[in-house]
């Protein structure tokens, strides 16, 4: 939905308009901080030469990408370069820095919902409901991130890590048809192809990470009644 959607229900509007300048300046520069802090561990510091290896979120974020993410909820930041070339083993190396990013927004997502159980147990009142909203937002957002840049498609993350399991033949085919397959990708984007497996994986990723906080509600019902 786009930011104007929610005009008519100011607190609602400043709420959402908040949670997209999150995304543009904390979700998006810890995924690209990610992929340059995990290439310069494998032996890469293009990232780090191009002054990319930061949080600071001026040096990550591409203009358009930006706005289309405040208006539209979706959009990019600029990709941290990384060679390759400078890995002691290509394939594996380059998915490892591939999976550096989505990793960094499912952990973002289990901080977020370790918060979210704290607050729900802690607070009350309109405050609570607020927070509790903007911190669901976090988690999903992360969660969608996570989930869309794993997918085995040229140019997300999840085809690097593709890429490290295929044989060679397959390889070379993905990399011959990448242009195409990209065409492709934004034709199920834009007529919503996607949508329902993404939603669905997205949720079975929301569960998955609510399971791993089962001990927080009787510990905060033991520490408060």
């Amino acid at each position: 939905m786009t930011i104007f959607s929610y005009l008519n229900n100011m607190p609602v509007f400043i709420l959402m308009a908040g949670i997209r300048l999150l995304i543009i300046f904390t979700i998006l520069p810890i995924h690209e901080f990610a992929h340059g802090f995990a290439a310069k561990k494998l032996g890469d510091k293009t990232a780090l030469i191009a002054g990319r290896l930061t949080l600071n979120p001026l040096a990550h974020i591409d203009p358009i990408g930006a706005v289309l993410i405040f208006i539209c909820g979706f959009g990019w930041a600029k990709p941290v370069p990384v060679n390759p070339r400078n890995f002691k083993n290509y394939r594996r190396d380059d998915a490892l820095v591939a999976l550096a990013g989505p990793l960094s927004n499912l952990i973002c997502a289990a901080a977020g919902r370790l918060v979210y159980e704290i607050i729900y147990y802690t607070m009350s009142g309109v405050g609570m409901l607020f927070a509790l909203l903007a911190i669901e937002q976090f988690i999903m957002i992360n969660i969608s991130l996570a989930v869309f840049n794993l997918l085995p498609i040229y140019p997300l993350d999840g085809s690097h890590i593709l890429s490290g399991i295929l044989p060679a033949k397959a390889n070379a085919f993905m990399y011959k048809y990448r242009t195409y397959i990209y065409y492709g990708l934004l034709f199920c984007l834009i007529f919503g192809v996607l949508d329902v497996p993404i939603f669905w994986l997205c949720g079975k990723v929301n569960q998955g990470i609510g399971l791993l906080f089962f001990w927080v509600e009787p510990l905060m019902r033991a520490v408060f009644g």
